[in-house]
């Protein structure tokens, strides 16, 4: 191998230094000549479905748990003592005011009845006969034909023969009410329970229960509000009444509707909740009393409220966001709730209207990633 000396400055560099200084620098010309030849093109923007936020008017509504309870819920009693005759209605079955439920034997009541009618018969004739006696003895008065004690005795018969009648007409009374307690009639509409009295029992008027009956239409539903919402609550009954819905286990909307009635005196201190009741329409009889429900009350409409769908909403632990197609790029928007309407939810905080809100292929995108937006129908 030979060994070259080159002399530059102060400085011998040898042979194999300079054809490897040499090598070096060809390498780097055709290295850097390939760069520039392969650069790698711009990444591709991503087709993704936006939707832009609009402004709406939305209903706010405070919800809680709640339990149906009847208005009325009564036992059906026997007034007088005797023996079931008869079961008009079924086991469960829904009545009206007035339809009669149970007859007890009336035989002994209707023999009671006829015995102070003709008790009562018996008393008119005897007042007819002190009348005319008393008319006969005031003309034998006058003529000097009768003494004057004589007259007054007439008249005491008279006038008790009057009483007499006046007490027979009151045991007329008594007896007819006996009798008509002998059927036992629906005081109101709604649902009998189960039987507890069969045919040919003997119930007394010492308390023996019957039977059951709950009204169903309107019904009653009881909840719980916090002490937060109560001024809420007040300020909506100040300006009108509150509409109440209830929801049923696995329903969205409300189908059974009515109104606030009632919310009670005191805060629950034990608790920091009061006791609210709603009166519900149930013509179909659908709720039962001591179901558990949940009802909805709509307090007040909130206008221009900026909506965008629930499923555009993403979740870190800095909490909600939204991405926004700005300018060709994603915009990572973290935002405050409000209330919901459907499928949409309001934005309190975060974006503006007419923002373009991303709504798919949202776990394939970033904050300032290239994106071309798509209208959503």
């Amino acid at each position: 191998m030979h060994v070259w000396k080159i002399g530059i400055g102060s400085t011998v560099i040898t042979g194999a230094i300079m054809a490897a200084f040499f090598f070096i620098e060809k390498e780097a010309l055709f290295s850097g000549s390939a760069g520039a030849a392969t650069q790698a093109p711009a990444a591709a923007a991503m087709p993704v479905p936006v939707t832009k936020i609009v402004k709406k008017t939305i209903p706010i509504y405070l919800e809680y748990s709640a339990r149906t309870e009847s208005i009325r819920d009564i036992s059906l009693q026997a007034k007088i003592s005797g023996y079931v005759q008869q079961q008009h209605v079924e086991d469960g079955a829904d009545v009206k005011a007035g339809d009669l439920l149970y007859t007890i034997d009336p035989q002994d009541f209707q023999a009671a009845l006829d015995q102070v009618k003709a008790q009562a018969q018996r008393d008119s004739a005897a007042l007819e006969y002190a009348r005319v006696n008393l008319r006969r003895g005031t003309d034998l008065t006058k003529n000097g034909y009768l003494p004057t004690d004589t007259l007054d005795q007439r008249t005491s018969t008279s006038r008790q023969a009057e009483a007499a009648l006046t007490m027979a007409q009151a045991a007329i009374r008594v007896a007819e009410i006996n009798l008509g307690y002998t059927h036992i009639r629906a005081p109101f509409a709604g649902r009998i329970g189960r039987n507890q009295a069969p045919v040919g029992m003997l119930v007394s008027a010492a308390g023996s229960v019957l039977n059951t009956l709950v009204q169903l239409d309107p019904i009653y539903v009881t909840f719980n509000a916090s002490e937060s919402d109560l001024l809420e609550i007040q300020k909506a009954r100040r300006s009108g009444k509150v509409e109440a819905g209830i929801l049923l286990p696995g329903e969205t909307e409300a189908h059974h509707k009515g109104e606030l009635t009632f919310i009670n005196n005191a805060v629950d201190r034990a608790t920091g909740t009061i006791i609210g009741r709603a009166t519900i329409a149930n013509s179909d009889f659908s709720l039962l009393p001591g179901q558990y429900v949940r009802v909805r009350l709509h307090i007040r409409d909130e206008a221009d409220a900026l909506m965008v769908p629930q499923t555009a909403l993403g979740s870190s632990q800095l909490g909600k966001y939204v991405y926004i197609a700005n300018d060709g790029k994603v915009d990572q928007r973290f935002v405050t709730l409000g209330a919901t309407d459907g499928n949409l939810v309001a934005v309190n905080k975060g974006v503006r209207e007419g923002d373009q809100v991303i709504v798919g292929n949202l776990q394939k995108i970033g904050p300032g990633m290239p994106v071309q937006p798509q209208t959503k129908e």
